[in-house]
């Protein structure tokens, strides 16, 4: 499991538009990276608005959003003009980061046991080291508490 003070595992991702991004991208800016089970459903489109309604304020303290999900470059690109979303969005169907940041496990719902993405945050600062690390995060909670921590209240 990733905490703070550990070096960011580094990575290369395709966005909505299916440009390669890497994380080393962002060297001398903070990275607000958190992982998502699926477009537009109820919780992680509330959790994308939330981040993007406070975008501004994350860019006013030197901070990228990312948001990364398992789901295809062209779903990405629906959920992004449909809630006019900001932000960038990873593809990684092949789990590869989502893995390696400890974002897929074990989850419960409605009584049945799966496996799929846990919603997880990480804070990332301007040299590529773990600042933060958030394990199942609260959808309708993450982005104001995210920004609350990075503006030090």
């Amino acid at each position: 499991m990733l905490s703070a003070g550990m070096k960011a595992p580094d990575f290369k991702l395709a966005d909505k538009d299916g440009r390669s991004v890497s994380l080393s991208d962002f060297a001398g800016k903070k990275v607000i990276l958190y992982f998502y089970p699926k477009d537009s459903t109820p919780g992680c489109t509330r959790q994308a608005q939330a981040f993007a309604g406070l975008y501004e304020r994350f860019r006013e303290n030197n901070a990228e959003v990312v948001g990364i999900s398992r789901d295809s470059t062209a779903s990405h690109a629906r959920f992004a003009e449909k809630y006019d979303l900001p932000f960038i969005l990873l593809s990684d169907p092949e789990l590869s980061v989502i893995q390696t940041y400890g974002a897929w496990g074990e989850k419960k719902l409605y009584g049945k046991t799966s496996m799929g993405v846990v919603r997880t945050t990480f804070v990332i600062d301007e040299t590529g080291k773990i600042e933060k690390a958030m394990y199942k995060v609260k959808p309708d909670a993450n982005a104001s508490e995210v920004l609350s921590y990075i503006e030090g209240r």
